[in-house]
């Protein structure tokens, strides 16, 4: 019997915590939320806390794998490099566009966010789906 009640506590437990993360229903209406994609090694913790591992590890990403292009780097070339991407349902990184500066500057930016390591994609409803996000890429000389 305390086997059973303890299951029942567990499993209604577990039900109101799984539906705050994905959405909640209040006077039958249904508010759903998107889930994001998950990095690498930030799977523990809520949302939040997973959302924050996310961004810390993408900006340690962009500055561990900048490469300023030797051509433009002699050239004095410098610029803002906007790069809009996708995780896509699969996990995978997907390029929308790169734009501002020049070819190489973009280049160069678009290599460092194709180098983003595969993940959990992001859910919404329980389905997996594609998630947008936007990185800004300062290139300058110095000189």
């Amino acid at each position: 019997m305390k086997i059973s009640l303890i299951t029942l506590c567990l499993l209604i437990f577990g039900t109101l915590s799984a539906q705050e993360e994905w959405g909640s229903l209040n006077k039958n209406e249904l508010t759903l939320k998107q889930i994001a994609p998950i990095w690498p090694g930030c799977e523990a913790g809520n949302s939040t806390k997973r959302d924050a591992c996310f961004n810390q590890m993408l900006v340690k990403h962009v500055g561990k794998n900048f490469k300023y292009p030797a051509n433009e780097y002699q050239k004095n070339i410098q610029g803002e490099v906007v790069v809009e991407f996708i995780i896509n349902a699969d996990g995978m990184v997907e390029i929308k566009s790169a734009s501002g500066g020049n070819k190489g500057l973009q280049e160069a930016a678009r290599k460092n966010i194709l180098l983003i390591p595969k993940m959990k994609p992001g859910m919404f409803a329980g389905k997996p789906t594609a998630t947008e996000y936007t990185v800004p890429f300062n290139f300058k000389t110095g000189k």
